[in-house]
Order: C-alpha cells, then structure tokens, then sequence
C-alpha cells in the first residue's frame, strides 16, 4: 500500500509518498485555506503513485474530521471533503498526534511539539489521545503555546525561552504521570540539555506516524 503523507505546518506544509527519496516543502501562512493546500499539493505530487492518504493536521480531530479551524492558517478546514478532492480514502488525525505516532517506542510517551504553536499527544499501551495543551493557562495570562510557540521564543529570546520549555516538560510530564518525553517540531533543534528520559524527536517522525495510520502499508 502507497501512501501520500501530507505534515500540515503554520509555515511549511511537508509532503512525502511511498518510494520517493525526500520530502517536498510548500510554504503555507494564514492565506492557507483547506482548497489551496489540496490544489498545492496535487501539483507538486503530480506523477507520483499513492493509494491512500494521511494528513496532519494542525488543530482539533474528531473521529477522523477537523473540528475546529487552525489559528495559523487560512479557513476552510472543517467540513472540508479531502476524500472527494484526493479521489483517495484519506485519514485526518491531530499533526503532534501523527509524530507522537511515528516516535513511539512503548509504555506511556508525553509528545510535545515545538513551532509555531504547541502540539501535544500522548500513546498509552499503544493507545494515542490527541491533546489540546497549548491552549490552557501557564503564567502572567499567559497560555503553554504563548510561552514556548514561536511567539514566545521571539519575545523572549533563546535562553528564557529554553528555561521556559524545561519548566513546561516538568510540569506535563508530572500531571500525565509519562516515563518517556518526546520533544518535536521545528524549533526542538534550539534546545542544548534535556532531563533524564526526555529525546528528541524529528520531523521525519510525521511521516511515519502517516504510513503507521494504515494497516500494512511499509514504514519507511
């Protein structure tokens, strides 16, 4: 089974396929609608063979479906009929929660993801539970994702904003009672020293939480 894995960012959207030999980067932004990303991607994956498709999405997914519109794209989103537009059976899950997927390795794992916002996920015994972390309160008024998204770290400046992610690793990884931390996202690159049973994640996890949503299709 061919899968097209599509890793929907608030500045880059990432796609790769069943036997291509890298990933393909489109810029995205808050002009991003649900019918731009698709037009996008159809032109820039034209000639490549896939029989299903996986998206990562950056916002709230229930049973499959975005439920909520992302804050760093354009709209459009929900309700949007992506198995009519790919003409391909196409799975839609939180995008923290598909490189929570791709970076599992057992046990009870926190994922946290580090861009633009916050993602957040977490696998118990191989069951994965979406989160919506970024958004609950942390200190001054502030939110997790206004402290350590992109936003944080741009007002903050390097060295606060790494004390800041170390203190919000402790304080999930302490409320949800994990044994393995994984830190993704873009950003993950700029921290130096990480806790005992904390690892770096890759984005090129995304992708294999995509082939990993379909039952016998190769991970690569």
């Amino acid at each position: 089974m061919r899968i097209l894995v599509i890793d929907v960012g608030g500045t880059h959207i990432k796609l790769l396929a069943t036997g291509q030999r890298g990933p393909i980067k489109i810029p995205s932004g808050r002009q991003m609608t649900a019918a731009h990303m698709v037009h996008l991607v159809l032109k820039a994956v034209a000639g490549w063979k896939y029989d299903a498709v996986s998206i990562g999405y950056p916002g709230p997914v229930v049973h499959g479906r975005p439920v909520g519109e992302p804050r760093n794209l354009g709209g459009g989103w929900v309700g949007f009929d992506f198995r009519a537009a790919f003409r391909r059976p196409v799975k839609v899950i939180n995008d923290a929660a598909m490189q929570a997927l791709g970076s599992y390795k057992g046990g009870r794992m926190l994922f946290l993801g580090l861009g633009t916002g916050l993602g957040s996920a977490v696998i118990v015994d191989g069951a994965i539970e979406p989160m919506e972390l970024a958004h609950l309160p942390y200190r001054k008024g502030r939110t997790y994702e206004d402290c350590v998204g992109a936003a944080g770290l741009k007002r903050s400046g390097k060295k606060k904003w790494r004390r800041r992610v170390l203190d919000v690793i402790a304080l999930l990884r302490r409320a949800l009672q994990a044994d393995d931390v994984v830190i993704g996202g873009g950003n993950a690159k700029l921290l130096r020293e990480l806790p005992a049973a904390v690892r770096l994640g890759t984005n090129v996890n995304a992708f294999v939480g995509g082939y990993r949503l379909w039952k016998g299709a190769p991970t690569p």
